[in-house]
Parts: C-alpha cells; structure tokens; sequence
C-alpha cells in the first residue's frame, strides 16, 4: 500500500493484502484504499466472486495486471493494459499528470497448499460483509466455484483450529515456504485446470430446485386450518380459556402461611386448587397435541385420500376405531385397523357364501354371475303399468347396492391363486393324462372328489371310476320311532350339514346343533390318541343313548374322520 493508506481493521483473523500495488509515476504521494472493491452482480458459480473491469473498454481484467489510478479525483478508476499503454481516458481522469499503481494478481499459497492469497483475502472480506456462517454467500464472494462446505471447512482449519488463534499457523510475513515450495505458475495451472473441471460438472449437473418462500408461522399457511407450524400450536388450543383463571393470580414470598399455626391460609389452598386445575387442562393439551404429531393427522389431504379409496363400511369401521389411537403408537394402531379391515372382510366373504348356499350355488363362478345379475336387478326400476292404481305415484329410489370391497370380492375370487392349486399326481404323466383324455369314457363313469382339502370353495376333481367308489352309508332307523323332517325354514344351522349329516340327523332325530356339538368333541377326542377312537370312549363322549352314539360313531367310521381302535 501507499505510505498514508487507512484501512478499517477487521474483527476476524487478517492476513497481508493480496494484490501489490506499483509506486506512483510522479513523485507525488496520493493516500488511497485499495481494500475497497468495485462490486459486479455476483452469480453463484462464477469463477470469480469478484470482478474488477476496465472503465474504458469494460474488458474484464480480474484475473490479469492492472492499472489504477491514484489521483483523489478518480475513485476505484481501474485500466487494462492496452488501455494505459494508448493513453486512453474517461471521465476526471488525466493519464498526463494523475499519478498510477501498476496492480498484478497474487495468485499463489500462502496459508495452505490449494489456496491463494487472493482467495484469503477474498474469504475473509465475504465473512466481514456477510457474516460467520452465511457460507454459502461467502462462497459465492470467494468464487472459483468454491462450495460453501469447502469455504467452511478452510476457515475452520486454518483459522479456528490454528495454534496461533486467531492468525494462521503460517501468519510470519518472512515465511515464504509454500511459495517456495509451489511456483506461481504452477499454482495457477493447478488453479485453472480445477475451475473448468468444475465448470463442466457444473454445466452438467440437474437444475437445482428453485427456492421457496419459507412458510409463515400463521394459521392461514397449512392445510389445516387454524395451524401454526413455525410454532407448533393451534389458533384455538383445547381449553383455549384456561389461561383466564390464573392471569391475575399473584404470589409473594411468605404469603399464605400462617406464622402462628404454620398452616396454609384457605385462599393460598384455592390458588393452588386453580393451578393444579390449570395444569391439568396443559397436561390435556399436551396429550392432545401428542396424539395428532404421532398419528400424522396434519397431512390432510394424504389422510383424505387414503379414506376415499375405502368403501362406507371399512370407513365406519375406521371411525369407530379412532378412539383406540390414543393408547396406541402410530404402527400397532396400522396393524389393528388393517386386522379389523381383514376381518370385515372375511366376515362378509362368509355371509356371501352363505347366500349362496342357501341358493343351491355349487361353484365360485355360478356365484358371481348371480352377484352380478343381482346388482343388475336392484338398479333396475320396478315396472308400473298403465291402470296400476299406483302407475301416477312416483317411486321411491332404490337403496343402491351393497358396495363390496375388493379384498371380500378376492376372497371369492373364482381363480385360485398357485399357492392352492392342487398338485398333480406323482405317478401321472402329462403324456397319460393327453392319452386317456382322447379315449372315450363310458358313460357311467363320473369324476369324483378324490381325498384332499376343498380349497376355495373347489374341489380337487379327479377321473375315478363309480365301481371304485365307496357304498353310501345307509342308517339304520331307531325301532319304534320315525325319522324326523328337517327343512331350513323351521331348523337352523341345517345349511351347515351336508346331505349324509342331514339323513343321519332325521333318522336319529337329532337337531343340527347338537349333532355338530357331538361331532366336534368326538374329532377333538380322536385327535388326542392320533385319529383313533374306541366306541367306548365315543359313548362317553357323546352323552346320549347308546344305539344314537353307536350309529353316529359307525358314521364317522365310514365317512373316514376316525379310525377304530
């Protein structure tokens, strides 16, 4: 600098100025700042912070030599080369008699090894102007493509974590080992060769998003109405007027103890009545807040599209378990809904095939034709002729059909999913299968169900011959007695026998329920002892009249449900 130059000092760490400045031309010793700078609008990821210009060719000589002028008539009056060399002028300026500093860029180590003193200079000007921590504009004044996490990194090694705080290690001016160390021109090759690769990686890089206005703390900011998210609170809390009690509520030292007695005086026992009140009513706040933080009831519209996608029933369903989510945690109060749902789901998969029982429906797909022709005939009009009394009078809407979930529908679904397909048999070949698929059955024989599981409301149908079949179980009627009429308008649960349960049933004059009470203990029975069972131990069981335990025991004997011990 200039003899008589006056800089403002600077509370964080300096160094020495990055830029030499040449003596005047002239013998004359005119004062100048050189630490104030000709700003240019800076754009993040230019190569340099700062740009300094020709104010004659507006060429852009922040990275070369450059002339500026000294004279107090001209301020930060900056020249290129050519420029001063033609005698070029704009402006106060007189290149004949104002005297000039010839300034060059010191682009070289000081401090570290991949920073210049330039860069030093510039880093520690963006902290004085914008602030410690607003790295990413001190990046942006640093330039050089210089990332806010590698300009907060360097401050913080070399200047924070220095043994010398607040200088740098390196801070003697008679140190000049890096710069010995490392040539200029190397340094700036180096330099140089690392902003085109980050220039290229930055042209190459995906847009960043576009900043957006940060949210207000007003209930007017969020999809639900009525809440602050800067503060977390509600515009009307629970008990939104607990505060009014105890507002003007006042307490002094020594007050409410009586100094005889030592007791507390009857208003210091209702003050703290109304604070422990007061308390309350926070503490229910509190666990009301909790609840919808935990449950993630603020996002609205999410919540609000995951209900429309439920049918009314599963919605009610919900509902009503909506109480139970205060003493449950977000995910066990998932797991609870989804079961519930499961089971609604199962329990309408039942009825419905249930109806169709009762409708003598044999098959999954028999069944949704009639779920379909059954729709068909609820949304359509009852027909009114022309001298019906009632032909003027307008009908009323038909109640709109039962909407089924599709969880219940996949339930019933018709194809069955390979999980249980039935496996082919081990000794059948797909050859023999094709070979006495093409040969002529005869007509008596019929495909049977072989042993194995219904699955799905299937059976695992099988070519089996009649004559391989067993003989039908025929029981022998009680003497004396005759067989009981058993029909589904005056018995219950006969749907739940099948037709060999039934005659056995009538012949032994026994109603559906007790029979399958009957049939549950003697298979829980037989389970226990490996599938046998002595008709002793079935009589015991049973707890009727020999001849009726011994006929249902022959049946199950036969029906293949326990073996004879």
């Amino acid at each position: 600098m200039t003899p008589g130059t006056k800089r403002k000092r600077s509370s964080l760490p300096c160094l020495p100025t990055s830029e030499a400045e040449g003596q005047p031309s002239s013998g004359e010793t005119t004062p100048t700042d050189m630490g104030v700078i000709k700003r240019k609008n800076i754009v993040k990821g230019n190569e340099g912070g700062l740009k300094y210009i020709c104010d004659v060719c507006s060429a852009d000589i922040t990275s070369t030599v450059r002339i500026r002028c000294a004279h107090a008539a001209c301020t930060e009056y900056d020249l290129c080369v050519p420029c001063f060399s033609k005698g070029e002028s704009s402006r106060d300026h007189d290149p004949k008699t104002h005297p000039f500093s010839v300034i060059e860029q010191h682009s070289i180590p000081i401090y570290t090894r991949d920073w210049g003193a330039d860069e030093e200079l510039l880093l520690l000007e963006g902290l004085e102007v914008y602030g410690l921590g607003s790295w990413s504009d001190v990046a942006d004044h640093v330039g050089g493509f210089r990332t806010k996490e590698e300009v907060c990194e360097h401050y913080t090694k070399t200047y924070i974590e220095s043994s010398n705080f607040p200088l740098p290690e390196n801070a003697d001016p008679k140190d000049l080992s890096l710069i010995e160390e490392i040539p200029r021109e190397d340094f700036q090759s180096r330099k140089k060769r690392r902003i085109e690769i980050r220039k290229e990686a930055a042209k190459t890089a995906a847009p960043a998003p576009p900043k957006q206005k940060p949210t207000a703390s007003v209930p007017a900011c969020h999809e639900v109405q009525g809440y602050m998210p800067g503060r977390l609170e509600f515009e009307t809390e629970f008990c939104n007027e607990a505060e009014e009690a105890v507002q003007h509520m006042m307490f002094d030292p020594g007050d409410g103890v009586n100094p005889r007695t030592g007791e507390l005086e009857p208003e210091m026992e209702l003050k703290m009545l109304v604070m422990n009140i007061y308390n309350a009513r926070l503490t229910g706040r509190a666990d009301r807040k909790k609840i919808i933080f935990e449950h993630e009831l603020l996002q609205y519209r999410r919540n609000n599209n995951i209900d429309k996608k439920r049918t009314k029933e599963e919605r009610e369903l919900h509902n009503k378990a909506k109480p139970f989510a205060r003493m449950m945690n977000h995910q066990d109060f998932e797991a609870f809904t989804t079961n519930l749902e499961y089971e609604h789901n199962l329990r309408q998969a039942i009825s419905q095939l249930q109806d169709w029982r009762q409708m003598r429906i044999g098959d999954l797909k028999t069944g949704e034709k009639y779920e379909h022709d059954k729709q068909i005939r609820a949304q359509r009009p009852a027909p009114t002729g022309t001298f019906d009394r009632l032909g003027g009078v307008r009908m009323p809407k038909t109640n709109p059909p039962v909407e089924i979930p599709p969880a219940t529908i996949a339930l019933t679904a018709p194809e069955l999913p390979e999980r249980l397909k039935p496996a082919p048999h081990p000794h059948i070949s797909s050859s023999t299968v094709q070979a006495s698929s093409s040969i002529p059955q005869p007509a008596n024989t019929m495909l049977t169900p072989t042993k194995g599981p219904l699955t799905n409301g299937n059976t695992n149908v099988s070519a089996t011959p009649s004559s391989q079949l067993k003989p039908k179980y025929s029981v022998p009627s009680l003497s004396g007695t005759a067989p009981l009429k058993l029909a589904n308008e005056n018995t219950t649960d006969l749907h739940l026998l099948t037709k060999e349960e039934a005659d056995l049933c009538s012949a032994l004059r026994l109603m559906p329920k007790p029979y399958l009470v009957i049939k549950e203990g003697l298979i829980k029975e037989a389970m226990k002892s490996g599938g046998g069972l002595k008709r002793k131990s079935a009589k015991e069981v049973c707890k009727i009249e020999s001849s009726k335990s011994t006929r249902i025991f022959d049946f199950f004997v036969h029906s293949g449900w326990i073996q004879k011990v």
